[in-house]
């Protein structure tokens, strides 16, 4: 019997992975046998996330400290998982912030921020990890984290600098595909509607929210933990070879009305 998607014995390198979506994610792929890059800018929580990996379902796991807005620190980061592992073979491309104010409020800080950690620092990972690992090995899967907000605007909570970055992750993903196919890589990209997070939770919370959801999204709710792990799994396949440039909401319908 084959399974379809077992992942033992590859790498997974994941970006913002010390709460959150980048820890379930970074769990789902280790379930299937995946060893763990845990990589966010605070090194005692990645060391606890990869700790926990590890412990839980036996697999190789490590926590990496990195700034993926910097771009030393992102091939250092890089340099040092090679170092460790000797192959990179999924890159969850998870780190990102959000900026809610209205538009005509946004400064030009709250703006370049966002640029440069949602969409600059995908960038500057994917290219890393492409040109020093996927690339040589002729082998890659690249999972971009955009939003269900990449796709469509809001009229709940303004956030123009977090629609642009995520819509330019969306087509970072188209480009990066067509570039990186005939070299073994695929690209693509997870659109994740409402689910709560460190950085969601105050937000979701609101009675006003909750019925807005309740209205907006045709399931009646927000995601649940472990919502997007078969999304992930699925992408980060081996077996999924002709999957490449999509752009899969995971939002209980909100982006099909």
């Amino acid at each position: 019997m084959k399974n379809y998607f077992d992942l033992t014995g590859h790498v997974a390198v994941v970006t913002g992975c010390s709460t959150g979506l980048g820890v379930q994610m970074a769990h789902a792929l280790a379930n299937q046998g995946a060893n763990i890059v845990a990589l966010a800018r605070r090194k005692n929580l990645v060391d606890e996330v990869a700790k926990d990996i590890s412990e839980t379902y036996g697999v190789k796991a490590i926590g990496v400290s990195c700034d993926i807005t910097s771009t030393e620190a992102v091939e250092e980061a890089v340099d040092t998982v090679l170092k460790e592992f000797g192959r990179i073979d999924i890159l969850i491309n998870n780190a990102g912030t959000g900026a809610v104010a209205p538009a005509e409020d946004i400064t030009d800080e709250q703006f370049e921020n966002e640029m440069n950690i949602d969409l600059f620092g995908t960038f500057k990972v994917a290219r890393a990890v492409a040109k020093k690992a996927m690339i040589p090995a002729g082998y890659g899967r690249v999972i971009n984290i955009a939003s269900m907000y990449g796709l469509v605007g809001n009229k709940i909570a303004p956030a123009s600098p977090y629609h642009a970055a995520k819509g330019g992750v969306v087509n970072l993903t188209r480009a990066l595909a067509s570039e990186w196919a005939d070299k073994g890589i695929t690209v693509n990209s997870i659109c994740p509607g409402y689910f709560e997070t460190p950085l969601t939770k105050e937000t979701l919370d609101s009675e006003f929210f909750q019925n807005y959801a309740r209205t907006m999204i045709p399931m009646g709710r927000y995601g649940k933990e472990g919502e997007l792990d078969s999304t992930a799994i699925f992408l980060a396949a081996p077996t999924s070879t002709y999957v490449n440039g999509c752009i899969i909401p995971v939002d209980g319908g909100y982006t099909c009305m």
